[in-house]
């Protein structure tokens, strides 16, 4: 047994993923991803983080630690065109999953309208025409593109793995296990229990932190 085959089996035990699941297809909602780790205070190790740093999620780190169990690994991410940073970060996705199993679409602007008392505490408090407070929230599900996706290679895998903890997965996660597919999910933080039920194993994104994260310094403290 060679290194990658042996990181493989221990991954797969470590994680319960026994030989029963066969082939594996991973699809990752990483605006959902990105999120995980955002409030931790510490590492993996359990070591404090200091107030100038943070936890990101290494995309390059996420996609090896999927392909360690996985046969294919899809990501789903939206971009914002006019956002130059937004266009660094898309094109950096691509590169490390490839044109075939990067999915990407404009994200959405949806004004939040807020009161005058809320306004003192909100950042990024804009104005329209009528002199109305909102923030600007920006959404972009990719619940269909991900379902259709499973749908359409339905034939050629035996378990699905899904990196999100979007309840909107339910109904895909029942259809596919009655069309006898075995359902993986990796979530962070609280999951609805219709969605823990209408999956075969759950796993906490605490259990991998150190797989797929990163300790970066935050913006505000770099020189």
């Amino acid at each position: 047994m060679n290194l990658d085959d042996l990181k493989k089996k221990l991954i797969r035990e470590d994680l319960n993923i026994s030989d029963e699941y066969g082939k594996i297809f991973s699809y990752i909602d990483f605006g959902n991803v990105n999120n995980w780790f955002e409030k931790d205070r510490q590492d993996w190790d359990n070591n404090a983080l200091s107030d100038n740093q943070k936890l990101n999620i290494d995309i390059t780190k996420l996609k090896e630690f999927a392909d360690l169990f996985s046969q294919r690994t899809r990501n789903y991410y939206g971009h914002d065109p006019h956002n130059v940073g937004s266009d660094k970060f898309t094109y950096a996705l691509r590169k490390v999953y490839g044109k075939r199993d990067f999915v990407t679409k404009k994200l959405q602007k949806i004004k939040h309208y807020i009161s005058d008392d809320d306004k003192q505490d909100t950042l990024f408090v804009q104005q329209d025409k009528e002199g109305k407070n909102y923030v600007e929230i920006r959404k972009c599900n990719f619940d269909v593109e991900m379902s259709v996706d499973a749908i359409r290679m339905i034939d050629h895998y035996d378990t699905i793995c899904l990196f999100s903890g979007d309840a909107d997965f339910v109904y895909l996660n029942i259809f596919l296990r009655k069309k006898g597919k075995k359902i993986i999910l990796i979530k962070g933080g609280h999951i609805t229990e219709e969605l823990r039920s209408s999956a075969d194993i759950v796993i906490n994104a605490q259990r991998v932190k150190k797989h797929i994260a990163r300790v970066d310094e935050t913006k505000e403290t770099k020189t």
